[in-house]
């Protein structure tokens, strides 16, 4: 099992470009990924909620894992997704291992919602398939009790849980299981743009974040980090009141855009990275141009 650690910094997670004809963009992704690693980032999760997982064949989760892997050479770690259908999230985690993949983040499985007991078989499953280490998504419906955490921390294949719901006083607890387990897990605050809440999850004990907001401007992103690993408080509050509140309020007007919202900054910075996918959908134009003039806000805020 790879034994590399996440470096200080925010965890990336790049997009998955798409050229004109609907095709991941190796070379764009690279560049994409590299500079990511370049700009600061801990970690690289490639193909995962940001990188359209949902979206992509078995093919083309290789592909994009591979060349991911290959954009990083072993900077940080490589973690990609799996889950969804059970047959699935088997072949896309021998797919992830195969392309030199360092872990996986395990992702709700598919459509159903099974009984906490049915939680656990579903990632052991997943660990019986892979020897790579896995951190688990508590999200949707892979969210997990008190009590079904407290399995999950002692599986040997679990490095960590990113936590997708917000509910603090509960991975307070998770954290406290996973010691009183003797396990050095990884905890990280996974809610949608994470600095607005990163500064309740460091007081339980859970300092890293992961940073959808990174992968389209990465030094905005690594402004508020360095304010938050300094405990600068002033400074995080003019990013939070400046920039990161008004694109949650932007962020919320339509579903998906957690992720469409990413590729378009990204496409306003000129990296050609295409549309998202069905059954998300682009920014208007007239919120693309509320978007450019957030991210020049953002970019006045840290040049002061």
């Amino acid at each position: 099992m790879p034994d590399k650690t996440f470096a200080e910094g925010v965890l990336f997670f790049p997009v998955t470009p798409f050229d004109a004809s609907d095709r991941p963009d190796l070379d764009v992704l690279a560049t994409h990924v590299s500079s990511g690693v370049d700009a600061g980032a801990a970690g690289v999760f490639a193909a995962c909620g940001t990188g359209e997982f949902h979206a992509l064949s078995v093919g083309e989760y290789r592909d994009v894992v591979a060349a991911s892997v290959a954009a990083v050479g072993g900077r940080v770690p490589v973690y990609t997704g799996a889950g969804g259908p059970l047959g699935h999230a088997r072949e896309v985690a021998k797919a992830a291992a195969d392309a030199g993949a360092d872990g996986l983040l395990v992702m709700p499985p598919y459509l159903v919602q099974g009984p906490q007991h049915g939680l656990v078989a579903y990632v052991e499953a997943i660990a019986a398939a892979t020897d790579l280490p896995l951190v688990v998504y508590h999200r949707a419906n892979m969210q997990l009790s008190e009590a079904t955490a407290d399995r999950i921390v002692t599986l040997p294949s679990v490095v960590g849980i990113k936590d997708g719901v917000g509910d603090i006083a509960l991975i307070q607890r998770f954290v406290l299981a996973a010691a009183r387990a003797g396990r050095d897990l990884e905890f990280f605050n996974g809610l949608l743009t994470a600095e607005l809440s990163q500064g309740a999850y460091r007081a339980i004990g859970v300092p890293r974040y992961s940073s959808a907001a990174f992968a389209m401007a990465p030094d905005i992103a690594m402004a508020f980090f360095d304010a938050y690993r300094d405990g600068d408080d002033e400074r995080q509050r003019m990013l939070l009141d400046g920039f990161y509140v008004p694109l949650v309020r932007l962020r919320d007007e339509t579903p998906g855009f957690a992720v469409s919202l990413i590729k378009a900054g990204l496409r306003l910075g000129g990296v050609d990275v295409g549309s998202v996918r069905p059954p998300l959908a682009d920014p208007t134009s007239e919120q693309e141009e509320r978007l450019r003039a957030l991210l020049e806000h953002g970019r006045e805020l840290i040049a002061r």
